[in-house]
């Protein structure tokens, strides 16, 4: 493959195959965000719940699992082109609660928080109808909505920088109350149910979340076309003659996992890549730099 794109970028457009039409998604506007949520509402299971009614308790932050992220995209009145684009994502959360007797317990829950921004998406009068299966369709929602763009939301796994526990007459001051939870969030934690309520002891978070979010229509593009993109490598496990190959001879061809048994240390940021610790640091560096 880096064969064909070497030759196509070195003969230009002079031997190109053909041209082709491809179908792809253009990203017609999009924003990163790096925020630190504060104080944000851990629903607690049952059994979580009960624990932090009943003991007096400190706790510190282990984990935050995004489990998924909803989705919605409207147009904005007497705004052409732009959509508000909400978002509501759902974390599954997990500290340490620990009392004055007794063996550390992990404590798990969810958080929601939800976020909105605005961004350009054009506008398209075309109704786009595909050959998809939909089970139990024709889906009545669909085929009365518009040509909305498509908005992507990328994330990486949260942060959890802090967690406490509160009395109930805690004001949080963010809208972060719900009231039911989908069932598929809620199977992710092993069949406990969440307690919604707002008697008791409350958790709350602090959360650093990075993501990317952007507004995608589909659209047409002519390209040339060097060659077609044929694999080189074979996937079957199998000899010449159908025979399986050898186990010890696959084996063979890893490389020595030095790094696992000798882990690399921290590298210094001078010029020469290399640190002065440890006897002869010095001159090792000045021969590796030579």
């Amino acid at each position: 493959m880096s064969e064909k794109n070497a030759l196509g970028a070195s003969c230009g457009n002079s031997c190109f195959r053909e041209a082709v039409c491809i179908h792809t998604n253009k990203v017609y506007d999009s924003c990163k965000s790096k925020e630190c949520i504060r104080d944000l509402r851990v629903y607690l299971t049952t059994d979580s719940q009960n624990f932090i009614n009943n003991n007096s308790v400190s706790v510190k932050p282990r984990t935050a699992e995004l489990l998924f992220v909803n989705i919605d995209v409207e147009k904005i009145p007497y705004n052409r082109g732009f959509y508000s684009v909400d978002v509501r994502f759902y974390y599954l959360i997990t500290v340490e609660a620990s009392t004055t007797v007794g063996c550390p317990r992990l404590l798990s829950g969810l958080a929601v928080y939800d976020k909105r921004c605005i961004l350009f998406g054009s506008e398209g009068g075309a109704r786009i109808f595909r050959s998809n299966y939909t089970a139990d369709g024709p889906d009545y929602q669909h085929m009365q909505r518009t040509n909305n763009p498509t908005a992507v939301v990328e994330t990486v796994e949260p942060i959890l920088l802090e967690a406490k526990i509160v009395e109930p007459t805690y004001c949080c001051g963010c809208c972060c109350d719900i009231n039911s939870v989908p069932a598929p969030i809620c199977q992710c934690f092993g069949g406990e149910e969440l307690d919604l309520t707002d008697a008791g002891n409350r958790l709350f978070i602090t959360l650093g979340q990075f993501s990317i979010m952007r507004l995608e229509r589909d659209i047409q593009l002519l390209m040339p076309a060097y060659d077609i993109c044929m694999p080189e490598r074979d996937c079957n496990c199998t000899g010449a003659g159908g025979e399986t190959e050898d186990p010890c001879e696959i084996f063979e061809q890893f490389e020595f996992p030095v790094d696992a048994f000798f882990p690399p240390r921290q590298e210094s940021s001078g010029s020469c890549g290399c640190g002065n610790s440890g006897v002869g640091g010095a001159n090792t560096c000045k021969s590796r730099c030579k």
